[in-house]
Parts: C-alpha cells; structure tokens; sequence
C-alpha cells in the first residue's frame, strides 16, 4: 500500500511537471524542442487520412442505408453484432418485403386473374431487385467498409497512443533541458559570487562544499538530459515508423475502393437488366391478353430501339396481329449505320427474342448505332450473327 501511495504521487508530480512545461510553452515563457519537418509532415498526413477516413465511412453507411431507425433497425443491429464481434444475419430488403407483399397479395386476389398475375410478375422481380441490393451491401460491408472500420479501430488507435508518448517525451526532455540551464546558471553565480574570493579557511571551506553541490547537480541534470534525449529519439522512430505505414494504408484503401465501385456497377447493372425484363414481360402478358393501345401505354423498350425513328421499309407489323412488335429481325431493319467501332463485352447476355444478340463476357464485337435508336441499345455483330446489345453490358473501345 505504502509503495501504491508513493507510485501515485510520483506519478502526479511528473503530470504537474510537465502541465507547468506545457503552459509555459503555450505562454511562451519556455522553449520548446522542434520535431523533425519530416516526421511533421507524416503526422499532419495522418491527420488528414484519419479525418477523411471517416467523413467518407459515415457517409457510405448512409448511402447503404439511408434511415438508422427503420422497421429492421439495421445499423442499429449492424453496431451491436459488431461490438459483440458476432456475423451479422442475412437481412431482408425492403424490395424483397415488397415483392412478398406483391406475392401474398396476389394469392389473395387470384393468380389468373390479370391484376393477380401482374402482382405476381412485379414481386418477382421485385425480389431479384431486392436480392441484387443484399449482394451489394454485404459485399460493401465486407470489402469497403470493414476495412475503413479496422483502420480507425485498429491502426489509428496504435498511433495516437504513441503520438501522446512521443508528446510526453518530448515534454519530459525540454524539462531536462530548463533544469539543466538552472543548474548551470546557479553554478556560474555560484562561482561569481565575493565568497570564493574570500582567503580566511573557514569560508573557503564552505564555498568549496558549495561549489561541489552545484557541480553534482549540473552533472546529474546532465545525464537526466541524455537518457530524456535517448528516449525521445527512440520514441520518434517508433512513431515515425508507425506513420509511415500510413502509404500502404492509402495502397489499401485504394483497392477496397475499386472493389466498392466494382460491386455498385454489378449491381446497377443487374437492376437495369432486370428492369427491361419487368418491362418485356408487361407488355408481353399485355399483348397477349390482346389489350388495347398496350404499347402506347407502356411501350416496350427492344421495340421503341429501332421503331421510334421514320418507318423503315419493308413487312409491316401490327399490334392486333399477335405478332410482337419486337419480333423483328435485324435484317428487316435496314437503316444506315454510323459510328461502328469495337466493343468488349462486360457480362453475359441472353437474347430475349430474334432482335438481340447473346453476349459472353469478355469477347470483343462491332457495334454500331442507327438514326431513331434508343441511346441504351446497339447494334453489335459477330462474325455472320447480328443483333442489338444494351449499353450497360459493354466497354467501348478506342
């Protein structure tokens, strides 16, 4: 206990000290040692990296979830699973609630009644919609931003707690530095003083025991200075060390950041393709159930690519005639083509009637626009096949 009490006083009386130092210095009644510019410029790197990390970690979890204190509390049950360092549980989507509800209802309604199998074709898609968004944010999660978590949590905390040692070093040796310029300035008046030039023994006597006091207190301020010194310059290291490791942070965070926009373009991809499915299969149960102006309506998007333009020569179709618009083939459309260059195919396409062309992913093929076309479709070709192709799924190349 004796020994605790000690530890706890010495402990404070080294706080109070350097307090004092550090309100002098702020006052600028004391000096203060310098930091390498060097090692000054890792720190204020460290500084902008940690700060930047997590404005854009706050605002990617808002992005991916938009309302903390929804029906699910997502990012409520996201923080407790993460501080229990448990997985998280695959959650249903809103979108995948939606097209539940869309199918139940249905159901209820009747499926071969139009609007009960309408309801049904919707929450079909809406569940791929909503499946889609679950990939999307788990891979978010796993890929983007855990890692931006484990760098805060982790790395950062590692380098503020040997920043504020680093800061106490420094403090402990600009004490040494103003004890040692004391003890030095009280030696000199020591020695300039009328009772060294005193020749009776008695007062020679007690100046030279004075003398040497003074001389052991400069050397033992000196060597307190050399091990403060030692020890701040092996603190320095230690965290100049730590804050260059900030580079291969940024290397890190530049790859989970490809991964991230890599994952959102998978995903806006699938949620466009799956939207000109939905609209395919509407007007098709529409025109099949021979309804009036259907397309008009709801016009469908393979047929406004190559109808929306003046009418081209050649076999007429009509909408009451039970043939699909979007039936036609590219060689009944004869229209002048522009642009044609080459094209790398992103993912794999089926074609969902004779107008379209099947993609594989990767191959390369010549695409080409004509006057009237829907900007989200070209004309692609390869070898004898030809047909048109959606934007999204191809990388135009010079």
């Amino acid at each position: 206990m004796d020994f605790n009490v000690k530890k706890l006083a010495s402990g404070a009386g080294v706080f109070f000290t350097r307090a004092v130092q550090f309100t002098e210095e702020k006052l600028g009644q004391a000096e203060k040692t310098e930091l390498d510019p060097h090692l000054e410029n890792l720190i204020t790197r460290a500084d902008c990296t940690k700060n930047w990390t997590e404005k854009i970690l706050r605002q990617t979890e808002v992005l991916l979830q938009p309302n903390p204190i929804d029906h699910t509390g997502a990012r409520i049950e996201e923080f407790i699973y993460d501080k229990l360092d448990k997985k998280i549980p695959s959650r249903v989507t809103n979108a995948e609630l939606l097209g539940q509800y869309m199918l139940d209802a249905a159901k209820e309604f009747g499926p071969g009644t139009p609007y009960g199998s309408t309801l049904i074709t919707v929450g079909e898609y809406q569940r791929r919609l909503g499946g889609a968004e679950r990939e999307f944010l788990q891979t978010s999660a796993m890929t983007f931003l855990t890692p931006l978590r484990n760098f805060l949590e982790g790395d950062w905390r590692t380098i503020s707690k040997e920043r504020r040692l680093l800061e106490n070093r420094r403090l402990d040796l600009d004490i040494c530095k103003a004890r040692l310029k004391k003890a030095k300035l009280a030696e000199a008046k020591a020695a300039a003083s009328p009772d060294f030039q005193e020749t009776r023994p008695r007062n020679y006597v007690l100046s030279a025991s004075a003398s040497a006091l003074l001389s052991e207190e400069v050397d033992k301020a000196e060597h307190e200075l050399r091990v403060a010194q030692t020890e701040f310059d092996r603190q320095a290291e230690v965290t100049r060390l730590l804050l260059e490791g900030i580079s291969s942070t940024h290397l890190n965070h530049l790859r989970c950041l490809q991964d991230f926009a890599e994952a959102q373009a998978t995903y806006y991809a699938q949620c466009h393709h799956y939207m000109h499915e939905l609209q395919r299969e509407l007007n098709r149960c529409a025109n099949a159930a021979g309804a009036p102006h259907s397309t008009d309506v709801c016009p469908n998007p393979v047929s406004s690519a190559f109808l929306s333009g003046p009418s081209s020569p050649g076999p007429t179709v009509s909408s009451s005639s039970g043939q699909k618009p979007s039936s036609l083939t590219m060689e009944q459309t004869q229209l002048p083509v522009t642009g044609a260059r080459r094209a790398k195919v992103l993912y794999d396409y089926d074609a969902h009637d004779a107008s379209e062309l099947s993609l594989l992913a990767d191959e390369l093929i010549t695409v080409y626009t004509v006057p009237g076309m829907d900007p989200d479709w070209l004309v692609g070709e390869r070898g004898n096949e030809k047909g048109k192709v959606p934007v999204t799924y191809l990388e135009l190349l010079s």
